[in-house]
């Protein structure tokens, strides 16, 4: 054998080592070849086919079998364990209120039931090492947790509750299954019947309870602000800015040094307007437009040069890190940035100067584009509109700017029917929004329609996000790609698809998934055919969950959803901090800088995208309280509503009028026994066979609001 074939067998072996490596990491789970061909950094087609071989080698040769279509796992001994290999896990326990628990393993192959007397104390959230117990035939995997590795998190949020000798904090999340015992020493302040924030100090091996102390007063239950301050604390998100930020922040002069201004593009002159909602206080995008001698457009789009204020490593740098992202509750937003410059120095207020960073696009008629530029610039914007004057602008033809605004409409439109050619997807939830009184109290729901307005902004920062992308990550002569931070979306895992379109096939809707290109289409389809209809949420929130996760990392895999091969987030430093690092690396890169550190940045991306999904919880629930407190008053009342969901407990109904969603607990359903139809997504009685599918008209009766745990009972009328 010469040493060129020894080298390739030699290295043939040690892949398929580390496909089997991958495999004996969790021994009870399982894998399909995308999973696998991820899990070792394989991103490219070739590679990927060469994985999907080696599984089938393996399977051959009896070291794997097919547990399940398209997955595979470690052949079994008699015990119910591997051949070789550990039968230990490790992954993130999912705490239910009964005390029991799932953990799901960090490979996210199917979760193993773990018994309340079997967690060790651990947590929801918690990052935990679990011993696997011998599968049973056609028993759920079970296991026992051995080690807390990592606590979720300390502080809790809840209610007090003070005796004699004694306190307990009854914690606001469901998944908290315990109280925590607080001593009276350690109140600090709290009296009986207050929202605090508690952490928790110790917990005794032989304790069912864990030992804390009250270490935030929030004040009395059912107050607004109390309330919006509840849900910052459980998520451990800061209530104010620390004093060496604000101080920072108060010593930027007003005034623009002109020394800066001669070293960037002037825009001043140049048409410039803001669109955004009308409640909106910071401004973070412009678009410009002008017509060029050559008969084309110039398009700029212009964003907030925070990177310009906010220096790297200063305190205002390092506490917008920790914080990630702004937060949008209902009734507030919490920013990432101290208001100095969020809502002023950043803000790109009219008729006042302020520094971007630009893309700069030309573009014919259909926008198509032929040439571009991105740098520092200074911008006067001409005017800010919200979206429904812009909307009235696209619908009637006239109005202030007109001329420029069916321009930006026009293009707009191009960039959006070029990219759905190419196989975009056109996911539109639908986006609950509430007016409010002065206290904060909602009087009305509504939910947000997306309008041409929307649209047109959305398609002009998508393509700067785009082509920044595009310019960074395309290698450049002999030298690879730089390190940069990218917003990736992942192929969705096929069984997930598979189990999606068998669910929407039940309730009378075609997919078809041959190709990315048709998959893109059905979606698309999909949704247009369930506007307005009663499975249209629940439909689209598990579309949504079929699909990957976005996030933020440096190693560049696409945008599926969007059909892009490179995208990144460069639109909203003001609230986004992945944004503020792209504007750094750009800047650094236009002008020859050398390649950043990819692990220092890839930790950022991880924390970025995990503070980020905080962020979206935080909202979800504000949002979910708000609907409560919307429905308190109205007790007795009856409403229509539409069937959103079932489960084993009951039937979800989502009133038509306002998408408050409560449920129908079946021991409420008198005149029937009824039980769930779980694969086919009903609920039948079994005398009379009456039947609550998905979608389904009902009239309700509004029984109980818990605020507190922000869910709503319903009785059936009639």
């Amino acid at each position: 054998m010469g040493k060129k074939k020894r080298k390739t067998y030699e290295s043939s072996n040690r892949f398929v080592k580390s496909v089997m490596d991958v495999f004996l990491s969790n021994p009870m789970g399982g894998f399909n070849y995308r999973q696998i061909a991820t899990k070792l950094g394989i991103h490219d087609p070739a590679s990927k086919e060469l994985v999907k071989s080696i599984i089938g080698r393996l399977t051959e040769s009896g070291e794997l079998e097919e547990a399940k279509r398209g997955k595979f796992q470690v052949v079994r001994k008699g015990d119910g364990f591997p051949k070789t290999g550990s039968a230990y896990v490790t992954g993130t326990i999912d705490m239910k209120q009964t005390g029991k628990a799932y953990v799901i393993p960090e490979d996210k192959s199917e979760d193993i039931f773990i018994s309340a007397s079997s967690t060790a104390h651990a947590l929801h959230g918690d990052k935990v090492k679990v011993l696997l117990f011998p599968q049973r035939k056609g028993k759920k995997t079970e296991g026992q947790v051995v080690e807390i590795l990592k606590r979720h998190k300390k502080q809790f949020v809840g209610t007090i509750e003070v005796s004699r000798n004694f306190a307990f904090l009854i914690p606001d999340n469901p998944s908290m299954p315990v109280h925590i015992f607080i001593p009276l020493a350690h109140l600090n302040g709290a009296k009986n019947g207050q929202k605090v924030v508690a952490e928790i100090t110790e917990w005794p091996p032989q304790s069912e309870n864990p030992f804390g102390e009250v270490i935030h007063v929030l004040g009395k239950p059912g107050d607004n602000d109390v309330e919006m301050d509840s849900i910052l604390a459980e998520f451990e998100f800061p209530l104010s800015f620390s004093p060496a930020s604000e101080r920072e922040a108060e010593q930027f002069p007003p005034a623009i040094p002109q020394e800066e201004i001669a070293n960037r593009k002037d825009f001043r002159e140049i048409f410039t307007i803001t669109i955004d909602p009308a409640d909106a206080k910071d401004f973070d995008d412009a678009i410009s437009l002008r017509k060029l001698k050559n008969g084309k457009w110039e398009a700029g789009v212009h964003i907030a040069d925070v990177s310009y204020y906010v220096i790297p490593d200063s305190a205002i740098d390092k506490e917008a890190y920790q914080r990630g992202t702004s937060i949008y509750l209902v009734d507030r937003v919490i920013p990432m940035l101290p208001e100095r410059l969020s809502n002023q120095l950043c803000s790109l207020q009219p008729d006042k100067d302020r520094l971007c960073f630009s893309a700069v696009f030309e573009m014919d008629d259909d926008a198509v584009i032929s040439s571009e530029w991105f740098g520092k610039t200074i911008i006067h914007s001409n005017r800010r509109y919200n979206y429904d004057e812009v909307q009235q602008i696209i619908e009637s033809g006239k109005g202030e700017n007109a001329q420029e605004i069916l321009v930006f409409n026009r293009l707009a439109t191009r960039l959006r029917e070029e990219r759905f050619r190419k196989g975009s997807f056109n996911f539109e939830t639908q986006e609950v929004r509430f007016r409010l009184d002065s206290d904060g109290k909602p009087l009305e729901v509504y939910l947000r329609e997306m309008k041409d307005s929307n649209k047109l902004i959305e398609d002009f920062m998508l393509l700067a996000n785009r082509r920044v992308a595009e310019w960074a990550g395309k290698k450049k002569g002999n030298s690879g790609a730089k390190t940069f931070v990218y917003r990736v979306h992942d192929t969705p895992v096929p069984e997930k698809l598979e189990n999606f379109t068998q669910f929407i096939a039940k309730l009378g809707y075609k997919m078809n998934i041959t190709n990315r290109k048709s998959l893109a289409e059905s979606f698309n389809r999909l949704f247009e055919q369930i506007k307005g209809k009663g499975e249209e949420n629940m439909v689209e929130t598990i579309a949504i969950r079929t699909m990957s996760k976005a996030y933020y990392t440096t190693t560049n895999i696409g945008h599926y959803g969007l059909a892009f091969p490179f995208y990144t987030h460069f639109t909203s430093p003001i609230r986004r901090y992945p944004d503020l690092m792209v504007h750094r690396l750009l800047h650094e890169y236009l002008n020859n800088g050398k390649s950043a550190g990819k692990e220092e940045y890839e930790a950022k991306c991880d924390h970025t995208s995990e503070m980020e999904r905080k962020a979206e919880s935080a909202e979800r629930m504000s949002v979910k309280y708000k609907q409560a407190e919307f429905m308190v008053d109205k007790v007795g009342q009856v409403f229509d509503g539409l069937v959103s969901g079932v489960s084993k407990w009951g039937i979800f109904v989502e009133i038509a009028e306002t998408k408050c969603e409560g449920m129908i607990r079946l021991r409420d359903l008198s005149d029937d026994f009824y039980y769930l139809d779980e694969e086919n997504y009903q609920v039948i009685g079994s005398r009379k066979g009456i039947q609550f599918k998905l979608g389904a008209k009902v009239r309700i009766r509004v029984k109980k609001v818990d605020l507190p745990r922000k869910q709503m009972d319903f009785v059936l009328v009639n």
